[in-house]
């Protein structure tokens, strides 16, 4: 990963001046494509339009972390995760006489340049949610000497296939499923795209191979990041091993591999389509059988599809503390219980276990999640932001939509109807970890805390009188 500046860019940019007055001489189309979520070749079809550019530089933005609740960086697996899935994006691109050049800084700063320097006509790029990433497209609009293009994100719909307006957007899931089941059902027009097998090449460039290392994935949940390795576990969970037939049974277990599709990593970074896995769900269903569990599978992928558009319409009160209803929550914030709460060091077990996995793994279950954000919202009374900017830190599947959608819905201030969840933590762990088999793996009893810490230094000294 490079760090650069304007001048930086001008230095690694070799494009010749006889190159330059060439290209200049002719009516072409240079595209600079800048990849976000959508590190992949198949299904994707903004990268798909770029074939018959006449140049084309692909570029990928190393992500900032939301400047808040002093989780500022990102965890090591979701790191890993994220540079694996890069790596394996580059690889692929070399195979068909193309590379990935992977910067570090603000698009607004850095585009620019690239645009002199490549004489480009336009910039390319997949629309994704979250406010941050919605003014960064706007700055350049308004700034960028070239048009700014944006094409669909890795959805499900297209904004005109939802067969509603965006300010009509259901403030609930049911409505949303209801309104959009019939065009899951019959998916011809969500069909995914083919793969990129051919793209033009940049001119002259250099490229530097410094941002790509290696980094050994934890033994405990050893998901790698990138296309070949989603597309391998999406065919070999739905039809090697069939884990779809019986996964409305196994969906809650804790443990990664044991039931979960483990599907979300991939589908957040955009290694893998949503299109492809609702068509393999499909494939499933009409060459195996339809069943409760693949209806499980598709009513989850449209979870995530009502909070991608739910988070494009919220826009900024996705990280309210409110919501868009603006509902107000009682809370504190008291340091040395959100530290327990991160670290695993708190006085119930299963939560303990829960953020353990967290941080080893970069990985939780969905349900682990629920009862880890319950926890320190109902029982520590902590702002449920906090909570959410540390899974944003650490999620190999962060993804901003659904992390901080399903923050508000448990904190009551979101998408639940019933204004929010409050799991009792002993019956969660009965019932998902009966035999104790999970807590006990990873190290879930700890030493008791205490309450309250008191210190004779902590006294103010009285005044003499």
């Amino acid at each position: 990963m490079i760090s650069l500046r304007r001048r930086d860019v001008d230095v690694m940019l070799l494009t010749t001046h006889n190159t330059v007055h060439s290209l200049n001489s002719l009516t072409l189309m240079r595209t600079i494509y800048w990849f976000r979520n959508d590190l992949r070749l198949h299904d994707n079809p903004g990268l798909l339009e770029q074939r018959n550019a006449d140049a084309l530089l692909l570029i990928y933005v190393w992500p900032k972390h939301r400047p808040w609740c002093n989780t500022v960086g990102m965890g090591e697996q979701r790191s890993r995760f994220l540079r694996e899935s890069l790596m394996a994006l580059d690889d692929s691109l070399k195979a068909i006489g193309q590379r990935l050049l992977v910067l570090e800084g603000a698009p607004e700063t850095l585009l620019q340049p690239l645009v002199d320097r490549l004489n480009a006509d336009q910039v390319v790029t997949a629309a994704t949610p979250g406010t941050y990433e919605r003014l960064a497209i706007e700055h350049l609009e308004k700034n960028l000497s070239v048009p700014v293009k944006q094409v669909q994100g890795n959805s499900l719909f297209t904004e005109d296939q939802l067969g509603f307006e965006l300010p009509a957007m259901p403030s609930h899931f049911t409505p949303f499923r209801e309104r959009v089941k019939d065009r899951v059902e019959s998916s011809d027009n969500m069909l995914p795209a083919g793969s990129v097998d051919y793209l033009p090449a940049a001119p002259n460039w250099q490229w530097d191979n410094r941002w790509r290392h290696k980094v050994p994935a934890p033994i405990a949940l050893p998901l790698r990041g990138g296309e070949q390795h989603g597309l391998d576990r999406l065919r070999n969970w739905v039809f090697g091993q069939q884990g779809i037939a019986d996964y409305a049974n196994t969906r809650n277990c804790l443990d990664g591999l044991g039931g979960s599709s483990t599907l979300s990593a991939w589908l957040a970074n955009g290694c893998l389509s949503v299109r492809t896995v609702l068509a393999e769900v499909h494939r499933f269903e009409q060459e195996q059988m339809r069943n409760e569990s693949t209806q499980w599978l598709i009513q989850e992928l449209l979870w995530r599809e009502f909070f991608y558009w739910r988070a494009m319409m919220d826009d900024k009160a996705l990280f309210h503390a409110g919501g868009a209803k603006r509902r107000i929550r009682r809370c504190v914030f008291e340091p040395r219980n959100f530290a327990r709460w991160c670290q695993g060091d708190t006085n119930e077990a299963l939560i303990n276990a829960l953020m353990r996995q967290l941080n080893t793994t970069g990985w939780m279950s969905n349900r682990g999640r629920q009862i880890a954000a319950s926890y320190l919202i109902n029982e520590y009374a902590i702002d449920w932001r906090f909570g959410a900017a540390y899974f944003e830190k650490q999620l190999i599947d962060f993804d901003v939509a659904s992390n901080y959608g399903n923050w508000q819905y448990i904190a009551g201030v979101g998408a639940d109807p019933r204004g929010g969840r409050h799991f009792n933590i002993a019956k969660q762990a009965k019932q998902h970890d009966p035999e104790g088999v999970f807590t006990q793996k990873w190290h879930g009893h700890r030493a008791k805390q205490p309450e309250f810490i008191t210190d004779a230094a902590d006294w103010p000294i009285a005044p003499d009188h």
